[in-house]
């Protein structure tokens, strides 16, 4: 049995904080009955095709899902969306506008008075908390734009610019605090009873991820500086060209390893005394001679010859991968970490979830067509195919 089988997930979600933890409920076996838009569904189906047709968010975030299709703004489609909540829900998910759920009855306030077991989660860019709303909760929030007001930005990329991460990491981190917050509040409810209502601040999440940048800069000194793909405040930490074109990217954590760099790497036992590196501060101060050297001796050397040399010193090293390397990465197919799961579109490969049970596979179905499950779920509710039909003829399904 997966151990979150029998629960019941509904959920207002778009683009990725929300569904992503609700694919991590659903990984785990809970139902997640995902409420679209008629018509169009979450806008994140259309930022692009390249997964056959498919947006590669809407396929990354959002299998073994239900989708329910809800003019949840249409009256019998929102009473519809309340018996749903009420009569099967769980918990109740959304990252809709601050304020939106409210304005359409589904705030914690109004729903736990009538089920007092439920959990809400709201995620939002800047909190939506009624008695801390902070100057900033109306804002519209993206990735990027979470991404430059945590700072993360300003400590990313090299010293002539600033860069975001690749990945939607603030986005990630909102859905990874909401999807262990409802797991703690589900803990708490078999203690308790009662449901819980988790404010979910996108800011709050990755200001937390970025804090030792900002520990750093404690009391008004200065940020590590931005370094590329090199570590701010470690050297040697990052990628470094050999000579036949390549780069290997290489990490030293101590001064046992720092020794057995300058031996059997470098080649240049003398180094490891040399009181221009001695300690990591002093290497960080002296990174443009010590590079010059790392790369002087590289430049004799093949990419293959210098993970060799790493490799027997126990240096840490990896290759920069492209996604295309990642698809035929030998560590997860000797791990057999790849599945097969329908899409509207066909069969697509999808990685395992991170986190293996000894005892049971993750759940790994099909990626929902838009409004696939409506008649479904409906039904469930007591309606007939005669009402459906109504309801779709109207607009509210």
């Amino acid at each position: 049995m997966q151990p979150l089988q029998g629960l019941t997930v509904v959920t207002l979600e778009h683009a990725i904080a929300a569904p992503f933890a609700t694919r991590q409920l659903a990984d785990l076996g809970a139902r997640v009955i995902k409420i679209e838009r008629p018509g169009v569904g979450d806008f994140a189906r259309g930022y692009d095709s390249r997964v056959r047709g498919l947006a590669s968010h809407f396929v990354w975030t959002n299998r073994s899902k239900e989708s329910l299709t809800l003019d949840v703004k249409h009256p019998e489609a929102n009473a519809l969306l309340q018996r749903l909540v009420l009569e099967q829900a769980d918990v109740l998910i959304q990252n809709l506008a601050p304020g939106a759920a409210d304005r359409l009855g589904m705030g914690y306030d109004t729903l736990s008075a009538l089920k007092p077991g439920l959990i809400v989660c709201d995620i939002s860019g800047y909190g939506d908390d009624p008695a801390r709303p902070g100057p900033y909760r109306d804002k519209k929030a993206y990735d990027l734009l979470i991404q430059s007001e945590s700072g993360l930005v300003s400590v990313t990329g090299t010293p002539d610019e600033a860069c975001k991460a690749g990945p939607s990491i603030a986005d990630i981190a909102a859905g990874m605090y909401a999807y262990s917050q409802i797991l703690a509040a589900l803990l708490q409810r078999g203690l308790t009873g009662r449901g819980q209502r988790i404010d979910i601040s996108m800011l709050e999440a990755l200001a937390e991820w970025t804090s030792y940048p900002l520990y750093y800069a404690f009391e008004g000194q200065p940020p590590p500086p931005r370094t590329g793909a090199a570590h701010a405040t470690i050297y040697p930490y990052g990628p470094f060209p050999a000579g036949d074109g390549g780069t290997v990217m290489l990490g030293l954590q101590n001064e046992r390893e720092w020794v057995a760099f300058c031996a059997q790497v470098l080649h240049q036992p003398a180094l490891a005394t040399d009181p221009r590196f001695a300690g990591n501060a002093a290497r960080v101060a002296a990174r443009d001679a010590l590079r010059a050297l790392i790369v002087e001796t590289f430049a004799c050397l093949s990419t293959p010859q210098v993970v060799q040399r790493l490799e027997a010193a126990q240096i840490a090293n990896a290759r920069v991968n492209t996604m295309a390397d990642v698809w035929a990465h030998p560590q997860l197919q000797a791990r057999g970490r790849w599945r097969t799961v329908d899409t509207p579109a066909g069969p697509v490969p999808a990685l395992l979830p991170p986190g293996s049970w000894t005892e049971v596979d993750p759940r790994m179905d099909a990626v929902p067509a838009l409004g696939q499950h409506t008649n479904a779920i409906l039904a469930s509710l007591g309606l007939d195919s005669a009402a459906i039909d109504r309801l779709r003829q109207a607009g509210a399904v």
